[in-house]
């Protein structure tokens, strides 16, 4: 295992800008401005200690990888340091695992994002909005890196303006300063059963119902390889982007229990626009479902790029085909990127044509990778601090909060996570299946690193 890096071929075109807003709009999707309808459901105003709870775990998660990022920027990010800690089997596997994931989630962005087309042109089948979407964002992916930074910066940007509007407003309505509003007081957040109407197991419910949505959070970290002063940007984006997003997603969800009766909340129904609507703003309906289509298209583009750079890492490594490390002119890993798109787009024809059954069979073998992967970077960062400390302290200019100790609370609320799933009738499937995607991704490395040994024993 080598102590120093190689340098990176890929271009280094994404600036400051690009990955603060990344970091920020890497993470608010589909899954706030839809998803929380669910967890509200289950939790009531208690989705707000939900949020807290769920979002205090990504936040420790975030930090342990900017600080690992941070001292040793890499396009593979967190699949490089798990293979500098624990050995090439912790990097293959994370890598893959995470490779995996993005493609089929990829699918689930591509095809809401054509349902919502569709419902604007009928006449456009839904499969043609699909490859609409993957063609142009494969050529946004193809062509330069800042391109990709400036599609990223505008949906962000929009999400970002979206959600402080709703809190602005929200706030008016609250305090009746609206027209046709009048002061709310505290009755939605004690009236319906109280602040926690199904108690403790109401909030241990919304925090697995919400977690996933703060997955994406970790391609800031990917992107930053590919900036001019990598170490500088990713502190800055990691601290700019952890506050504000707790703050996003908990003071969204307090404006909307405060204003609203949590019981007339319906899982798959937006709470924004239940809110829009009951203070009156015209067209509420289609407004959100602008935004939701950008937070779509936002996550697929994302998504895009944070695969094709895995499997870039992977392959620098040797962890897959040598030949997807070609770089075009520009810096740009292009058969990383078809390699990632191509899987992806059988991903979503897989969806269009088995949404119930073959898709989501894979939907579930990574439902709970994302905390497998949060696990390991813990574990990571738990054996990369100590070395960096003494080998290379000066570059441990962003540090993990309190450690060791919040670290391993961080790895102890993830086991508890998946000890709570697998008790949950709806996410014990995603845990099983995903252990069994795990499994299998850890079986290939193990056979891997049994022939590495053996040819290194024959002379």
């Amino acid at each position: 295992m080598h102590d120093t890096l190689p340098a990176e071929p890929l271009s280094h075109g994404l600036k400051q800008r690009h990955l603060t807003m990344l970091g920020l709009g890497g993470v608010i999707g589909a899954g706030l401005f839809v998803g929380s309808g669910a967890g509200i459901a289950v939790a009531g105003p208690g989705i707000v200690v939900s949020y807290l709870i769920a979002g205090a775990i990504a936040m420790l998660v975030m930090r342990m990888l900017g600080e690992m990022s941070a001292a040793m920027p890499a396009s593979g990010s967190f699949s490089v340091h798990a293979e500098r800690a624990l050995g090439r089997w912790a990097g293959f596997s994370v890598g893959w695992l995470y490779w995996f994931l993005l493609v089929v989630v990829l699918a689930v962005e591509a095809t809401g994002a054509a349902k919502i087309a569709n419902g604007w042109a009928p006449g456009v089948p839904q499969w043609a909005w699909v490859l609409i979407f993957m063609v142009v964002f494969t050529g946004a992916n193809l062509a330069a890196v800042k391109n990709f930074g400036e599609f990223e910066f505008w949906f962000a940007a929009l999400k970002i303006f979206a959600i402080v509007a709703f809190l602005v407003l929200g706030l008016l309505a609250i305090f009746g300063v609206l027209p046709d509003t009048s002061a709310v007081g505290l009755a939605n957040l004690t009236g319906q059963g109280g602040f926690l109407p199904a108690g403790v197991s109401g909030v241990v419910s919304g925090v697995l119902a919400v977690i996933f949505a703060f997955g994406g959070l970790e391609v800031v970290t990917i992107a930053a390889a590919e900036s001019d002063d990598p170490a500088r940007a990713v502190g800055r984006a990691v601290r700019s982007a952890v506050w504000r997003i707790l703050f996003f997603y908990v003071g969204s969800m307090l404006v909307i229990v405060t204003l609203l009766p949590w019981t007339s909340m319906k899982p798959g129904q937006s709470p924004y626009v239940a809110v829009l609507d009951s203070i009156g703003i015209p067209s509420a309906g289609q407004i959100m479902n602008i935004v939701v289509f950008v937070a779509l298209l936002s996550a697929l583009n994302a998504n895009l790029y944070g695969s094709s750079r895995m499997i870039f890492s992977l392959a620098e490594r040797g962890e897959a085909p040598r030949g997807l490390l070609k770089v075009s002119g520009g810096g740009v890993p292009r058969r990383a990127v078809l390699a990632s798109v191509a899987f992806g787009f059988v991903s979503v024809l897989l969806n269009l044509k088995w949404p119930d059954s073959v898709f989501l069979y894979m939907l579930n073998a990574v439902g709970a990778v994302l905390l497998f992967v949060w696990a390991l970077i813990a574990l990571s960062q738990l054996r990369l601090r100590r070395r960096i400390e003494r080998e290379a302290p000066e570059t441990l200019t962003l540090r993990m909060w309190a450690f060791p100790h919040l670290t391993r609370a961080a790895l102890a609320a993830m086991a508890a996570v998946l000890v709570l799933m697998l008790f949950d009738d709806t996410a014990r499937p995603q845990v099983l299946w995903s252990s069994g995607a795990t499994a299998a991704v850890l079986a290939v490395a193990g056979v891997r690193e049994l022939r590495t040994r053996r040819a290194v024993k024959t002379p």
